[in-house]
């Protein structure tokens, strides 16, 4: 792992393992912007291999935002630090974080920023950062060394300057997506809650005119959210397992606020674990590239893993986090990958994630299968699962040694915190990166071991945070 560099007090609150992030406009701010992007462009034209595009287009960066109130602000700064690079920029405009990825392939770009906190509340606001192909940059492939450029920066004055051209993008994204989807989909009604982020301007430029009936909630990309961004809180689900109840839906789906992730409800209006339609999805891309691997992180359940032996592939377990899944899929010339936060992840998506793809391939699979998703998802419902329960802890690492010797008789992987199998049950416990905190999933056979084992876990890990 890169040395990290000195400490800042504002660039070490707002730098993650993954991407940039913070409260606006303290700490994150234009100046931070500004600096973000000389170093984003910089750090980024240093990395270019092999390419076989025009200089011109090796010198140019896409850039993108999500619909908070703070982007257009500090996506301007942001383009005019990169242009104090002499760096072109294609400034695409309102988009999911996955138009990026799809911008920098299409482009032959350099690489990408997206203006965006993702799934936080609307205070926040941030930068993910993508390299050439739409690899990601993460704490362990590149973004301390960016972090030390931004750093460096004393002043910025632009002496020299590359252009900024607006590019719409949303006709060749949408053929792009459009040729992942069957033909002859039969009629089914979804409900889309799009958050009121990034997914109310992808979804009806992306899937109109199709035999679906989108019912849509929350579309307004209003930078404010009537509820949080985040799928994965039973309070954003709420709206959506009414519509869909309402509605008669054959299912509903909730995106996050860049729509790079997503989580599905059946319809009985019942949220589905993530885990679930990853074992769901496993035999459909296995059948297409069959011996292909298969990732999944340390949280994920063992049906995932058994479904992936059953359809013939290889399964490879991965650290929580989009930068590691991917690098993972992309090293493995992988097909496929599935996070427990509502992460999918496609080999025929530059191996990154998208919540527009799993969404078509969801559509695809209840069009053939013509049966309810809720009957689908029954015989992958065979363990049962805590889901992710967070404890507040400030001695994080002794804990998780504590946990290692008492239950030191299982299979133990250290591989992100601790995960330890048993015959018929195991746990991980991680640490929150930003936080005091420590997170806890675990499974067992049946309902009743699985809470006499959260019994015995849950008082070692320390206050349990409630949401």
């Amino acid at each position: 792992m890169p040395e990290k560099p000195k400490p800042s007090p504002v660039m070490d609150q707002i730098f993650k393992a993954y991407d940039i992030r913070g409260t606006y406009p303290e700490p994150l701010n234009e100046d931070v912007a500004w600096k973000v992007g000389h170093a984003s462009a910089s750090f980024l034209r240093s990395l270019l291999t092999g390419y076989s595009r025009s200089e011109q287009s090796a010198n140019r960066l896409v850039v993108g935002c999500d619909a908070r109130q703070s982007s257009p602000a500090l996506t301007d700064a942001l383009v005019t630090g990169i242009s104090s690079t002499n760096t072109e920029t294609i400034d695409i405009g309102l988009c999911d974080t996955p138009m990026i990825y799809f911008a920098i392939n299409h482009l032959g770009t350099c690489g990408g920023v997206q203006v965006t906190a993702s799934h936080n509340p609307a205070q926040y606001n941030g930068f993910k950062i993508s390299g050439q192909k739409a690899r990601p940059i993460g704490q362990d492939t590149g973004l301390w060394e960016l972090k030390r450029i931004a750093e460096a920066i004393a002043i910025h004055k632009v002496t020299v300057g590359a252009t900024r051209h607006r590019e719409d993008l949303w006709g060749p994204y949408r053929d792009f997506l459009r040729g992942f989807m069957d033909e002859g989909l039969r009629p089914l009604r979804v409900v889309v809650d799009a958050s009121n982020g990034s997914a109310g301007k992808m979804v009806p430029a992306v899937f109109d005119d199709l035999p679906v009936e989108i019912v849509p909630l929350n579309f307004a990309p209003l930078g404010e959210f009537r509820h949080e961004p985040n799928p994965m809180l039973e309070s954003s689900l709420r709206e959506l397992r009414r519509a869909v109840v309402a509605e008669k839906a054959h299912f509903g789906v909730c995106f996050d606020g860049d729509a790079d992730r997503c989580v599905f409800v059946d319809q009985t209006g019942r949220p589905v674990h993530s885990d679930l339609i990853t074992a769901l999805l496993v035999p459909v891309f296995l059948a297409r590239e069959p011996g292909s691997t298969v990732v999944y992180d340390v949280r994920t359940s063992r049906v995932v893993v058994e479904e992936i032996t059953r359809a013939g592939g290889v399964p490879r377990r991965e650290r929580v986090g989009h930068a590691y899944i991917k690098k993972a899929l992309s090293e493995a010339n992988g097909v496929f990958a599935g996070e427990g936060s509502g992460h999918f992840y496609f080999k025929d998506y530059f191996f990154a994630d998208s919540g527009a793809m799993v969404f078509i391939q969801m559509l695809n699979l209840l069009s053939r299968r013509n049966v309810p998703l809720s009957q689908l998802l029954k015989p992958l419902s065979r363990y049962a699962s805590s889901g992710e329960l967070n404890f507040r802890n400030e001695k994080k690492d002794e804990t998780i040694d504590k946990l290692a010797e008492r239950y030191g008789q299982g299979e133990i992987d250290r591989q992100d915190g601790i995960r330890i199998d048993f015959d018929d049950w195991w746990f991980n416990v991680r640490k929150s990166n930003t936080e005091p905190l420590l997170r806890l999933n675990a499974e067992a056979a049946t309902q009743k071991l699985l809470e006499e084992k959260l019994a015995e876990l849950t008082p070692l890990l320390g206050k349990p945070e409630t949401h």
